[in-house]
């Protein structure tokens, strides 16, 4: 089962449909998301602080769960290499005018469908439009 990171989010934080995520998540054999999220989780957590919603100690303390289900293999992360980057990037470029792409986005999918994973899970509106044109079914709780 491919996540994206604002699927792992959902795990860590308490949103909207956190509950169907962690249950997903308890389900799942595998659980693979790109390597991409590594940084990514940390960019949410840094916004939250920012931003006020989260303190400085909960954004230790999630880091370091985070990191401890990383390291109990609970989140096998696909590496971001050259390879990818450059097939990501091809495929951005010959994309439709019509498809709404970030980078990070096709990245995750990218990475899903060389992983072989024909679904991914989001809760990214821009991400769940722009599946298929990669090739992933997207899905969403």
């Amino acid at each position: 089962m491919y996540f994206d990171t604002a699927s792992i989010v959902k795990f860590y934080f308490n949103e909207p449909d956190s509950p169907k995520v962690r249950q997903l998540v308890l389900t799942a054999d595998t659980l693979l998301s790109s390597m991409w999220a590594l940084a990514e989780f940390h960019g949410v957590i840094h916004r939250r602080l920012r931003d006020g919603s989260l303190a400085p100690l909960d954004a230790r303390e999630l880091s370091s769960r985070f990191y401890a289900h990383v390291e109990a293999r609970l989140w096998l992360f696909i590496p971001v290499n050259e390879s990818l980057l450059r097939r990501t990037s091809a495929l951005i470029i010959a994309a439709p005018p019509d498809v709404f792409i970030r980078v990070g986005d096709a990245l995750h999918l990218v990475t899903a469908r060389e992983a072989e994973e024909r679904e991914i899970w989001t809760n990214d509106r821009h991400m769940l439009a722009s599946a298929a044109y990669f090739g992933v079914t997207s899905r969403s709780v």
